[in-house]
């Protein structure tokens, strides 16, 4: 139980890393307040859980172990999902209604379709 602890925690470490990082990339990338760096990181979040998803469910065979250290590990850390509903309230608090349905409806539809894809392209791997 001790190993598998540790693994969760250094793949959670490298998630976040991760996430920092590209987030960061895409925010000053794409500048403005909207927040193109969190939706970029669950957006590509959510295309890598499908893949994975899908390649360790039909492709290869995995245990449970490495499969909860990929999606709850680096995954959990790496997607930004609370991340995204406080920065969706912020923009509610703000009054930007319309900036706040484009943020969260087209968050969610990335991150759906983005699964989607990933799946699709873990099954075809």
């Amino acid at each position: 139980m001790a190993q598998k602890l540790l693994w969760l925690a250094a793949a959670g470490a490298l998630g976040t890393i991760s996430r920092y990082a590209l987030a960061g990339l895409v925010q000053r990338a794409g500048g403005g307040s909207f927040p193109w760096g969190t939706l970029a990181v669950n957006g590509i979040g959510c295309l890598l859980f499908g893949a994975v998803w899908a390649l360790t469910s039909d492709r290869f065979a995995v245990g449970a172990g490495v499969r909860t250290v990929l999606l709850v590990g680096f995954l959990g850390a790496f997607t930004t999902f609370s991340t995204a509903m406080a920065e969706f309230g912020q923009l509610v608090q703000e009054a930007e209604w319309l900036r706040a349905t484009v943020y969260l409806v087209g968050g969610n539809a990335v991150g759906v379709a983005a699964f989607f894809a990933g799946s699709a392209l873990g099954r075809w791997i």
